[in-house]
């Protein structure tokens, strides 16, 4: 078979060579086809015959009008489900080996007169015009903290043109979250852009109970940063396209910088944050050109920022718990009966009274969950110690492991006096130290000796070191019982 190739060559030699039989031998080519080829002035690909014939029968041929018929009224049916159907209509008559052959003639009938697909406009994105943003899951990243394994969103918010991009580490995608991560972002930017767009944000609709609680407090963000607002369709994650592919490419950086770290463990929370502000400062650093295009034409930031928590007034209830949003927190007794401002951020609430911040805590994730503090109602419980044995929350009253085994031996040595026992060490350790009742209690049960109030005062009060909890004594070997064991074989 002659190829274009040749046929050029040919084209060369023709007018350099003595004969037209040395100009085709030289081409690979008799000197007849030579000619055919010279005479014609045309490349062989150019002379080719369309292969418009089948050089087999179609298989389908005779069901193919039920076929089509099956793809007309519903274009969704896929090739296997329709093989199926003809081979349970037509028994024999189609093997297995066929289902390819459908499949091909079912792909070409879309492609020429199936329904028209969808179809992604690409967009010319204008500096300053608009900024999207959304939360992405960072669990699968294997962070840890102390050992621990972080469980945590981010907020991540893109300007299009430059690509420009921050992230705030979060826990739900609640609009406190929404809230704190966009000013962030807004704040660090140093400007607003036109248009903020997100997408449907339903777990924060969710959270607000209700698509109206969320639309005003979005509307007066959005409002107050003198941006128009803009959400994408549900389903249609396309539509927020800038910051889903900035999604990738951010836990992939993340990702790497962790290899290069050689950890994913970090000693807090602020580490692990200080990493990821470094990590973006880099990232944003090779996109300075187009940044500073976006800087001159950004709008102004307000003078301050809006409050980016919920303000909530709660009945602290006999028990000195008060519920927000579903969970349980306790309260100082004092504060039994009385009604308390609780301002929700997205990691944590403050706890208001009498136009003063009384106290601070981490905010639960989910729901039905409780955080119970001892020292805010031990000076009741020590009163009643009947109560503590089927206390709703009596898990939340073991500071660390070395109280909960002192509370199993007091039960077990004392019998009914053992809930009262453990009360008094609790409340000990409320008016003095915690730390050091848990090193008093953990000497104790180290060294077997009877657990009682009494003995745990003599600790603290003599300030008596207590060995480190990572202190390990291995006693010297004796190599001389390996000789013995020589000699036995």
């Amino acid at each position: 078979m002659v190829t274009d190739q040749q046929v050029r060559r040919l084209q060369k030699l023709k007018n350099k060579e003595k004969s037209l039989s040395v100009a085709a031998m030289k081409s690979g080519m008799c000197e007849n086809t030579a000619r055919k080829y010279i005479k014609a002035n045309r490349l062989p690909s150019q002379m080719r015959v369309e292969h418009s014939w089948r050089t087999r029968s179609d298989p389908f041929s005779a069901d193919w009008d039920d076929v089509k018929e099956m793809l007309e009224t519903n274009p969704g049916f896929e090739a296997k489900t329709i093989f199926d159907y003809l081979q349970r209509e037509y028994p024999g008559r189609y093997q297995d080996g066929q289902l390819r052959t459908l499949q091909r003639h079912i792909k070409q009938w879309r492609a020429l007169y199936g329904p028209a697909k969808e179809v992604f406009f690409s967009q010319e994105h204008k500096p300053g015009m608009l900024g999207q943003s959304d939360f992405t899951h960072m669990e699968k990243l294997g962070i840890t903290i102390k050992g621990e394994h972080f469980n945590h969103l981010a907020y991540h918010f893109v300007l299009t043109y430059s690509n420009w991009e921050d992230a705030t580490i979060c826990y739900s995608e609640s609009f406190e979250s929404l809230s704190a991560g966009l000013q962030n972002a807004l704040w660090r930017l140093g400007g607003a852009p036109e248009i903020h767009q997100s997408d449907k944000m339903t777990a924060a609709v969710h959270n607000l109970n209700g698509r109206d609680a969320f639309n005003r407090r979005y509307a007066a963000l959005i409002k107050h940063y003198n941006m128009k607002g803009r959400k994408s369709n549900t389903g249609k994650a396309n539509e927020n396209g800038d910051v889903e592919q900035r999604h990738y490419r951010f836990k992939k950086a993340v990702d790497q910088a962790l290899m290069l770290r050689g950890s994913r463990d970090f000693d807090s929370l602020a580490e692990y944050a200080t990493f990821l502000r470094k990590l973006l400062k880099q990232l944003n650093a090779g996109r300075s050109k187009r940044f500073q295009e976006e800087l001159k034409v950004l709008q102004r930031l307000p003078l301050y920022r809006i409050d980016d928590f919920k303000k909530l007034r709660v009945k602290v209830d006999s028990g000195s718990i008060i519920k927000v949003l579903h969970n349980d927190y306790s309260l100082h007794s004092r504060l039994v009966g009385e009604w308390v401002e609780v301002r929700v951020y997205a990691d944590h609430l403050e706890i208001w009274y009498a136009q003063r911040k009384i106290d601070q805590f981490p905010r639960l994730r989910g729901r039905g969950k409780h955080r119970v503090n001892y020292r805010h109602i031990i000076e009741r419980l020590v009163r009643k110690p009947g109560a503590f044995e089927n206390y709703k929350y009596r898990k939340d009253l073991y500071p660390s492991m070395q109280f909960r085994i002192a509370y199993d031996w007091l039960k077990r040595h004392l019998n009914g006096r053992g809930n009262k026992e453990y009360l008094k060490i609790l409340y000990f350790a409320s008016k003095h130290t915690e730390i050091g009742v848990e090193n008093a209690l953990r000497y104790l049960i180290n060294e077997g000796k009877p657990i009682c109030l009494e003995s745990v005062k003599q600790i603290v009060q003599s300030k008596q070191e207590i060995p480190d909890i990572t202190s390990v004594h291995v006693d010297k070997v004796d190599l001389s019982y390996y000789d013995t064991l020589l000699g036995v074989c």
